[in-house]
């Protein structure tokens, strides 16, 4: 009996009772990420090298990485925006057409401007991150399918399914491109569009798992409110109220009180996708490519190793959130790993790197399913859907601006600085994030005024 109680707690503090008891939908949810994040470790492991095959300098590739995201702004901004109103399960259809057209199309092409133009718009992932309208969508489906006592596990058990198709997509991806170069007339780049092409075979999978979801998943229609008896009209009949438009309409329905928390979210995740931006998987491999020559199998090997280790902190974190909260979670998660990331360029010797690199990777996703789920909690539900939008939108922007200036540094033979600036960085970041939200009570059964009736 005592053994059989340890089983139910240790299932229990897993989260497993609550993906297990989750509805389809929610499974189906985490099932698409695998799918994707799988696709997105595939291509990051290979994007820079074959740009570089191609004849591409590396500061070409850091503003073609830049320029890739600033596209993906746009375009996650609108759908989030509207992805309610348009519906969730079209737009995130919409997405897995674009990734399969993408696939296809630096499969086929060499040309710069052509696979820019692909990476935009065919959600091609320069840093191995989430680009796209896919996750801020997902997350708050999630949320409106989930009862907020087990949302910490259920966001746990999202990120660590995604970490986990991320990882596997860079150990598969390695190891088949060292096989491909291993063949007779096959070179590097033939053996690396062989990966975009399969990218495209994983959208169309993906575009499946989405057209399986059920209507559960759209956003619900709020009620509407009743408004106090007036006088009809001394001239004509009464017209409905319509809803007052102006340029900013599309944040018409956020409330004042979530707006000041928005701002504050902007300026620290803004941060801490900048400092992540300037150290991108893709700038990463080539790192330890040119510093130590480690070959694409092995560096498929390295990165898998790590991603696993971070994907399985994560059940981790979702424990420690209902002991401490969640925002002392992510900072006491997400501090160590920073410090890491500085030290990791600065070792001659690639074990004592390697050291530093797995070191980081054992806290470095502890933070994600804390932050999700206090989002959520801060976040009012008929807002979740645009702000988790918007925040998506600051990240992938912010994250943007550091490509560019890491392809300038590796062309001048400065990389070690990109790993100095971006931990330094973080470790701000994770500071401001104790400062300003330490405490910060949840708002989803805190009656707020709509932001018409505040002053």
């Amino acid at each position: 009996m005592a053994s059989r109680s340890h089983l139910t707690s240790v299932v229990r503090e897993l989260g497993l009772l609550s993906i297990w008891n989750s509805p389809l939908d929610v499974k189906l949810l985490c099932i698409q990420r695998f799918v994707r994040l799988f696709a997105y470790g595939a291509t990051t492991l290979v994007l820079v090298l074959y740009l570089s095959e191609l004849g591409i300098s590396d500061q070409q590739i850091g503003v073609f990485m830049t320029l890739t995201l600033f596209g993906d702004v746009f375009i996650s901004l609108f759908l989030t925006m509207f992805a309610d109103r348009i519906g969730r399960k079209d737009v995130l259809a919409l997405g897995a057409v674009m990734m399969t057209g993408s696939g296809i199309a630096f499969g086929l092409s060499g040309n710069y401007w052509v696979l820019l133009a692909a990476a935009i718009f065919g959600v091609i992932s320069p840093s191995g991150k989430e680009v796209g309208p896919f996750r801020a969508i997902e997350e708050s489906t999630l949320a409106h399918l989930t009862e907020k006592e087990v949302r910490a596990d259920i966001f746990a058990w999202y990120t660590l399914i995604g970490a986990g198709g991320y990882a596997f997509g860079l150990l598969v991806c390695g190891w088949m491109v060292e096989v491909l170069k291993a063949l007779d007339g096959w070179d590097d780049i033939r053996a690396y569009r062989i990966v975009f092409f399969s990218y495209s075979v994983f959208g169309a999978m993906k575009l499946l798992l989405i057209l399986a979801l059920s209507k559960d998943c759209e956003a619900k229609p709020e009620p509407p409110q009743e408004r106090p008896h007036e006088e009809a009209p001394l001239l004509g009949p009464a017209e409905p109220n319509k809803p007052r438009r102006s340029f900013f309409g599309a944040f018409s329905h956020i409330s004042h009180e979530s707006l000041a928390v928005l701002l504050q979210l902007c300026l620290l995740f803004g941060l801490d996708s900048f400092a992540s931006g300037l150290i991108p998987l893709s700038w990463v491999t080539v790192f330890f490519q040119r510093k130590f020559g480690i070959t694409d199998g092995f560096l498929g090997t390295i990165f898998f190793t790590t991603n696993i280790i971070a994907a399985l902190s994560t059940l981790v974190a979702a424990s420690l959130a209902r002991r401490i909260g969640n925002v002392k979670t992510m900072v006491f998660t997400h501090l160590p790993s920073a410090v890491f990331v500085a030290f990791i360029a600065i070792p001659s010797q690639m074990p004592l790197a390697l050291t530093f690199l797995i070191l980081r990777s054992c806290t470095q996703s502890m933070d994600v399913a804390p932050r999700s789920a206090f989002l959520a909690a801060i976040i009012l539900p008929n807002e979740r859907t645009a702000i988790m939008g918007i925040l998506n939108v600051v990240k992938t922007f912010t994250s943007g601006l550091g490509p560019g200036l890491t392809g300038v540094l590796f062309d001048h033979d400065l990389a070690w600085t990109v790993f100095v600036a971006a931990g330094s960085l973080k470790v701000i970041y994770d500071l401001g994030m104790l400062a300003v939200f330490k405490g910060h009570e949840s708002r989803e059964d805190k009656p707020v005024r709509p932001a018409d009736e505040e002053t």
